[in-house]
């Protein structure tokens, strides 16, 4: 039997999940107001290529469907990791969550290959990995 004890650093992975589902909701937003914008009609989920619009409506469709593709991940790997480093946890949480921010911003401009200004993230979500085994390995000790 494993014992899990809260303390007080634990509440910032925590409110860093919180912020996680701002996140989210900002880059559908985004994708809303696109929507609204480039006249793209629901439940169209991409534009058409020969769309004039098509190219940036798509960039912010993709980056919000990269962000929900990562979700799950990003959530198990943030609370596995803040078991026993609740401070490293919410750090690279924090981290991976302003990768997504730089990410969606990036794509958002229309060029694809700006989405890469969010590639840093994936030093939170290294570390996240990292202290989640650690969490998995110290269940079997």
């Amino acid at each position: 039997m494993v014992t899990i004890e809260l303390t007080p650093a634990h509440g910032f992975p925590m409110a860093v999940a919180i912020c996680s589902a701002f996140v989210t909701t900002w880059a559908g937003v985004g994708v809303g107001m696109a929507r609204k914008k480039y006249g793209i009609k629901y439940p169209q989920m991409y534009a058409d290529q020969s769309d004039a619009n098509g190219v940036i409506f798509n960039c912010y469709q993709r980056a919000h469907q990269n962000v929900l593709e990562n979700y799950p991940s990003f959530l198990l790997l943030l609370g596995l990791a803040a078991i026993n480093r609740p401070t490293i946890a919410g750090v690279a949480g924090a981290v991976r969550l302003a990768g997504f921010v730089a990410y969606v911003i990036g794509y958002r401009t229309g060029d694809p290959e700006k989405r890469h200004r969010g590639a840093f993230g994936y030093i939170g979500l290294l570390t996240m990995l990292g202290c989640a085994i650690e969490s998995v390995v110290k269940v079997y000790m």
